[in-house]
């Protein structure tokens, strides 16, 4: 049978298409909530309508995002038992704890609290209303945190025993599994990501009601709430990054070795800015390198031996027997520099805007502008940029929401493609945890459907996405701007049913 078309490769597919979609939706649930929380939270402590309006307009945008986060996180689910039987049986009292816990509390908090914010803001009063949108954001944290420690123990398995005679992994210890410090490292890391992811997007919309000079008040606001977030995410997750790889080093130095093309190994170990290889042959052809820069990562210091492909491979093959442990080379070598890539670039441009849009105090007085007004992007004290260069600026800014949602989906495509040909690192190989019984003709069949239905709801994502983002913040009521002082409403309107008052 063809390898491109046996059911092992058309279900790494399948599982591949929908995780990577799933995934596009869920950094940008965890920061939405929070900067939805972090917006509303202002706003009750300081009466500001710009504060009131901003929430209802990013809340909108949070829970189109976050209905489709579900539907298509559902999909993979099923995945498991249609696809990967063989995986669920000898790892699911394992694999299924953490994901058990997932759907238990933080789907609880996000699905429960999520309908009284939706439905309550004039049956709540102002405080217990924000406390459920802080909780809905609690919530996506946790449930992020359940399903990365499931993900972190099939890249570091920890906590469990092989039973020969049922023939399956078994949970022997269910708190180092959650507190290993490959998931607490991945943790940390993803979180600050999808912070970069919201605050560019956040970055972006506004830019783009700012160049039509719409919605000014709550646009401007957006904007440096989204700026800060975006430099402050792309530190914390280069930081992160940097733990992550010295942690990833220690229990799969392959990866490492697969995401610099780094054949043999070197003491100093250079960092690959670019390179050219022969898969077939283990060597590159063409390479720029930075030296000491790997040894760096991986070591803390500029000096530090780095073993290289060939040689762990060859160790592999005496631990585990014949085979080829080797990942797909050029999409762990590109995937890990498309990451650092777009995700530097989101810094960068982030670090510009925050400059180009500094407060008041730092511009002097002729260049200061009001807050229902269009700021001036000032480049020096007394230089602003000309319409033309400011144009450019939204245009780019606009679509910088993009680059740190692409830098997610290649440093999760590099985090499981690097870790192949394993599915539980060291323990299961990818190939003997398929479904044995499954055809090829069936797996294809349900990847071509879930592959249309997919592209069918990106359409709609997107359409309701640029509808409600081109409407802008909505008009405020009486009722908003006076909302219950307890639960149930006021008695000035007793029947009144509770809406989400958009």
């Amino acid at each position: 049978m063809d390898l491109a078309l046996a059911p092992e490769t058309l279900a790494r597919w399948q599982f591949g298409i929908t995780t990577v979609y799933h995934f596009l939706f869920v950094p940008l649930t965890i920061s939405l909530a929070a900067l939805t929380a972090g917006l509303q939270t202002a706003w009750v402590r300081t009466n500001k309508e710009k504060y009131l309006k901003a929430t209802k307009f990013w809340g909108k945008l949070f829970l189109i995002n976050i209905a489709m986060g579900v539907v298509t996180g559902i999909v993979q689910e099923f995945q498991f038992g249609m696809n990967w039987s063989d995986y669920s049986r000898f790892v699911g009292d394992i694999f299924g704890a953490p994901l058990a816990f997932e759907a238990l509390i933080a789907f609880f908090f996000e699905s429960t609290f999520i309908g009284l914010w939706i439905f309550g803001w004039d049956k709540l009063p102002k405080k217990i209303h924000l406390a459920c949108i802080w909780l809905v954001s609690i919530g996506t944290v946790l449930s992020a945190y359940f399903i990365l420690a499931a993900n972190s123990w099939m890249q570091h398995p920890v906590g469990f025993r092989i039973n020969k005679e049922r023939g399956r992994a078994e949970l022997t210890d269910f708190w180092k599994v959650l507190t290993q410090d490959t998931a607490l490292n991945q943790f940390f890391h993803t979180i600050t990501a999808a912070f970069l992811v919201g605050g560019a997007f956040m970055v972006g919309i506004a830019a783009f009601h700012l160049a039509r000079r719409k919605h000014i008040g709550v646009m401007r606001t957006s904007l440096r709430l989204g700026l800060v977030t975006v430099v402050i995410a792309g530190l914390m997750t280069a930081i992160s990054g940097d733990m992550l790889g010295k942690v990833m080093y220690r229990q799969q130095p392959m990866k490492m070795s697969a995401a610099e093309a780094l054949w043999e190994g070197e003491a100093p170990a250079p960092f690959s800015v670019f390179a050219i290889g022969d898969v077939d042959k283990g060597h590159n052809r063409v390479t720029i390198e930075i030296p000491g820069v790997l040894s760096f990562l991986a070591h803390d210091n500029f000096t530090e031996y780095v073993p290289g492909i060939n040689e762990l491979n060859k160790a592999a093959q005496e631990k585990y027997g014949p085979g080829d442990y080797r990942p797909n080379i050029p999409v762990a070598y590109w995937g890990f520099r498309w990451m650092i890539g777009f995700g530097m670039a989101s810094f960068g441009l982030g670090l510009l805007g925050l400059w180009l849009t500094r407060k008041r105090f730092l511009l002097p007085p002729g260049l200061r502008t009001g807050e229902d007004e269009v700021p001036n992007l000032v480049l020096f004290r007394t230089k602003v940029l000309s319409p033309r260069l400011a144009s450019l600026y939204w245009v780019v800014a606009l679509w910088t929401m993009l680059f740190p949602l692409i830098a997610s989906s290649w440093g999760w495509i590099f985090t499981e493609m690097g870790r192949q040909p394993w599915v539980v690192y060291g323990v299961l190989k990818t190939s003997a945890a398929v479904s044995p019984g499954v055809s090829q003709g069936e797996v294809l069949t349900s990847m071509l459907v879930f592959t249309s239905l997919y592209a069918v709801l990106a359409v709609i994502e997107v359409r309701l996405m640029i509808k409600y983002v081109r409407i802008g913040p909505p008009e405020l009521t009486e009722a908003d701007l006076n909302p219950p002082t307890k639960i149930g409403g006021d008695d000035r309107d007793p029947d009144r049913p509770m809406a989400f008052s958009y």
